[in-house]
């Protein structure tokens, strides 16, 4: 690329310092220094005119964003896992290829649905909570005080058994969790042995004979709201749900009124189905100790960030050096 001119790269949030350092080094790369989130015409006014869109997740690269795109815009390096942003039909019709940034955020995903699977049931939020009150009412140790509900022993339903899902059933096994999972597709003999992991081909069946469900497939039109109300009504009153995938995947409403009578035990949410918006409902539950909130924080590392920021970079660059980006996203297989 050193004597190409260099291709004109649009990035619509702020990156880790040294991915921003890479990209201004190999790229003519504009930058979002405020954080400030692209408004549409913004991000039309980018299409016309740049070679490559560098969107996030929150960023909405619709079909009419696409169409409005200038014939100059080849390549939408996405600075993403999820591709649900964009339309890759939309994309490949205009010629443009979407790369994404798969792989690079596996552990620290499933470290965080690890910490919310013990911090439900184990009440951790309500416990600090109660430390930092300034009534300050805590008289110290009891039996019978702040009881949570025991991890060891219990079963684990994996709702998507892909790469965060596996990860997850592999912390849960080390926590002495029995591992259950629902997948389009069985896993490997190898795998279901090492976790000795049982498959339901059936996702109503095993929601109802679980402890603890975990849920970790992709968004796509196929999984909105697959745990509908009539789903989460087949879940057992003492069993708990965590959701660091996306909020689309649970229908919210449903799993407000289960909470709210009781009908499941508790939650832990990372996302949220009409984000940056948080539901007040859930709120006040949150404030009654029945969920643990978190503000779509699962795969914030620095380390998972830069990861990402390099396979955006890569992507980029092979790309422009005439050759198939290694995360090309294909049309169909979203």
């Amino acid at each position: 690329m050193t004597n190409k001119k260099k291709p004109k790269v649009y990035i619509t949030r702020r990156l880790p310092d040294v991915v921003e350092t890479r990209m201004r080094e190999l790229f003519d790369a504009e930058l979002n220094i405020d954080d400030t989130p692209r408004s549409q015409p913004e991000l039309v006014a980018a299409v016309k005119r740049v070679d490559v869109l560098v969107p996030t997740l929150t960023d909405r690269i619709d079909a009419a964003l696409i169409e409005q795109a200038g014939p100059q815009l080849k390549l939408i390096a996405s600075f993403s896992n999820g591709v649900d942003h964009i339309d890759i039909d939309a994309a490949a019709r205009h010629g443009i290829t979407v790369t994404n940034t798969p792989n690079v955020l596996t552990e620290d995903t499933a470290d965080m649905t690890m910490a919310l699977i013990l911090a439900v049931p184990r009440r951790l939020i309500e416990g600090a909570n109660i430390l930092t009150d300034p009534r300050g009412d805590w008289a110290g140790w009891s039996p019978t005080w702040m009881l949570g509900r025991r991890i060891s022993g219990k079963r684990i339903g994996i709702v998507g058994m892909g790469r965060i899902g596996t990860a997850v059933a592999r912390r849960a096994k080390a926590f002495g969790l029995s591992i259950h999972y629902h997948n389009r597709k069985r896993v490997s003999a190898e795998t279901e042995e090492k976790l000795e992991a049982t498959y339901w081909d059936s996702l109503d069946q095993m929601l109802a004979r679980v402890d603890i469900v975990s849920v970790n497939c992709p968004s796509t039109p196929a999984t909105f709201h697959l745990l509908s109300a009539r789903r989460l009504a087949l879940m057992q009153p003492t069993s708990y749900i965590v959701n660091t995938a996306r909020g689309s995947i649970v229908d919210e409403t449903a799993l407000i009124k289960c909470l709210r009578e009781g009908k499941i035990a508790g939650a832990g949410l990372d996302v949220f189905e009409n984000e940056p918006a948080v539901n007040p409902k859930l709120v006040k539950l949150a404030t009654e100790g029945k969920v643990v909130l978190l503000p779509h924080m699962s795969s914030a590392t620095l380390e998972g960030r830069i990861d990402m920021g390099d396979k955006v970079v890569i992507n980029i660059r092979t790309f422009f050096d005439g050759h198939r980006p290694p995360d090309r996203v294909l049309p169909g297989r979203v």
